[in-house]
């Protein structure tokens, strides 16, 4: 993180005034004319200036660079805009679809080779932005992006093809797929804890206390400013990258085309997620089969453009209509397909992912609350105590036992502020190299400590919760930096010529923190499924009849592609060393003395 960035902008999205710079050295020309034997000296200000190409910053540049946070205002970014949503549907023809008996599949005696599949996958949280902004309802904000996406007075009225997205998701029935693993990697690493004692370990699980993985601004500031905290990661991909996992791999292999043919858009709350699907770990690479793997010269990414509430917008303005024009309601049949595999499109279904959502699950997706609810499940009896931190999003949790015996910690951290302060309670602590020094004692990361009751408001080390779930926005998702904000609702709803409302009026602080409350309103208010249904069963069987169907779901999806279920789940993380300024050539003895003596004790 850059000085610029860390002293102001911390808690809150970093402004577009922040430009995103990666620095280029430039050295002054070379005079070929009496170099022998000469040296020259020269002052800044005699260096001639050179005309240099403006330079192009790819998503994976900034990948690269630890120059600053990688938060949502503050990269410039050239791909994976609204723009190349549309050219690349002007590129491409959609690859032709044909029912039979058994299901959709590619007519290829009209596919000309050169066509594309359509997948789109949408987050609660924008619908949640613009049922805010159209003063509809979520639901009804889910029928207006498939109307736009997919519909024939949406993008399919103009463009060079026609082109819409055959089929669009919810990331909510990936989300829930999440939890249940989340919980399942949180379970193992407790017992996997307890018999390390006994001389046995997994190095294959994170850490304790497990960190959630899903945000990935908070993913970037942990590779490239804090690598101690990689270990403790969930290993586990995100709703929107195993999202397009799944779309890749069981419509690549039912519909018999390559995962390069299939172009698969989500539309998240973030700019961060952008960074996320430019990730080199998120391709195909992990999880097609080795020889086929090896054979690629170009891997193919899960999800291959990104684009947010606002650039929905832009979206529809850009083909010469307003979202608020599109009907709201279900598209026809004739445009919805059914999915090509009849055995996992349960897994797809709308009212199958519409999964309850409350206050208590928080706006970020409910990682944390599920993980306590399935150790409450597990433990009848047993209560949640609640503590609340120095401000509203910092929240710790802690499951006791009837007898009054903590069972659990676990805890919710928002914004970077407050993950800087967890970041420093997970800090191992610097051994001292003083003679005579005594060393300093932490408990142990893997370890619970013994609590009682009354310890519960005290605070916490940090290194006795078992899971915390990490979000770089205050507020949660439903604050991400891509959401519609009030000026932009402004202009949507009013356009320039009338002057009912200045769109350029900057809101009051009052304004925006309402805004934000609509939209967590709108995002809470989506339907949980069969309400009446629910009531007929005990909580405790719901909960385990829900995560035994998604662990069939999954396991069904691995039998299907052939591939062990780690490969499709799971990804890594890596420390990212900055490389600017430093000299590409390896520096000898002498230099590397020189740079650690600046590094001790600053200098000699």
């Amino acid at each position: 993180m850059s000085a610029i960035l860390s002293a102001d902008d911390l808690n809150d999205f970093i402004s577009p005034g922040v430009a995103c710079i990666k620095p280029v050295e430039t050295l002054p020309k070379k005079d070929t004319k009496n170099q022998e034997g000469t040296y020259e000296v020269t002052t800044e200000d005699k260096v001639e200036p050179e005309d240099l190409p403006p330079a192009n910053i790819s998503l994976t540049d900034c990948l690269a660079c630890s120059g600053c946070v990688t938060s949502a205002e503050a990269v410039l970014i050239s791909l994976q805009s609204h723009a190349e949503v549309l050219n690349t549907l002007d590129a491409h023809p959609e690859i032709p679809m044909m029912h039979e008996h058994h299901g959709v599949v590619v007519n290829n005696t009209e596919d000309s080779g050169e066509g594309k599949i359509f997948v789109a996958s949408v987050s609660p949280q924008v619908r949640a932005s613009l049922a805010t902004t159209y003063g509809i309802t979520e639901t009804e904000a889910g029928y207006m992006i498939n109307q736009l996406l997919s519909g024939p007075q949406g993008l399919r009225s103009g463009g060079k093809h026609g082109n819409g997205f055959t089929w669009v998701v919810d990331t909510n029935a990936m989300r829930e797929a999440v939890h249940v693993l989340t919980a399942d990697e949180v379970s193992d690493s407790l017992e996997s804890e307890n018999s390390s004692t006994a001389g046995q370990s997994d190095d294959s699980l994170p850490k304790r206390p497990i960190l959630s993985s899903a945000c990935p601004g908070w993913i970037c500031y942990a590779e490239k400013t804090h690598p101690f905290i990689l270990p403790h990661l969930s290993r586990l991909k995100s709703p929107q990258a195993l999202s397009g996992t799944f779309l890749k791999t069981v419509l690549s292999k039912s519909l018999g085309v390559h995962p390069s043919r299939i172009w698969h858009l989500a539309v998240m709350p973030c700019f961060d997620k952008k960074l996320e699907a430019s990730r080199e770990e998120l391709t195909d690479v992990s999880w097609r089969k080795g020889d086929l793997a090896s054979s690629e010269t170009h891997p193919v990414r899960d999800v291959d453009c990104v684009i947010t509430a606002r650039e929905l917008l832009s979206l529809a303005s850009s083909r010469g209509f307003s979202l608020s024009t599109l009907p709201l309601q279900p598209l026809p049949s004739s445009f919805t397909p059914p999915f090509p595999e009849k055995t996992l499109d349960s897994f797809l279904s709308f009212k199958r992912s519409r999964g309850e959502q409350s206050l208590a699950t928080g706006t970020s997706g409910g990682y944390l609350h599920h993980v306590l609810a399935h150790f409450q499940a597990r433990n009848p009896g047993s209560e949640l105590v609640i503590n609340r931190g120095r401000n509203v999003d910092v929240v710790e949790y802690v499951l006791m036992s009837q007898e009054g015996q903590p069972i659990l910690k676990a805890a919710r951290y928002y914004g970077f502020r407050n993950i800087q302060n967890l970041v420093r309670k997970l800090k191992p602590a610097r051994v001292s190299r003083l003679p005579g020094a005594k060393p300093v004692t932490r408990p142990a990361a893997g370890r619970r400590q013994p609590m009682s009751r009354n310890a519960v408001s005290t605070g916490s080390s940090g290194s006795d919760y078992a899971y915390v779930e990490v979000m770089a926005c205050p507020g949660g998702c439903t604050n991400g930096g891509g959401q519609i904000r009030v000026e932009d609702a402004r202009e949507a709803l009013n356009p320039p010529q009338t002057e009912v409302l200045d769109p350029s009026m900057k809101p009051s602080p009052y304004e925006q923190r309402a805004w934000l409350a609509r939209v967590d309103e709108a995002y809470f208010s989506m339907e949980s499924e069969s309400e009446s249904e629910m009531e007929t069963q005990s909580q405790l069987s719901r909960f385990a009849d829900k995560e035994t169907k998604i662990h069939e779901n999954l396991r069904r999806w691995s039998e299907y592609m052939g591939i062990p279920l780690s490969k499709l789940v799971y990804t890594t993380y890596r420390k990212v060393e900055s490389d600017v300024g430093k000299d590409q050539t390896p520096a000898n003895d002498t230099s590397r003395v020189v740079e650690l003596a600046g590094k001790i004790g600053g200098g000699w």
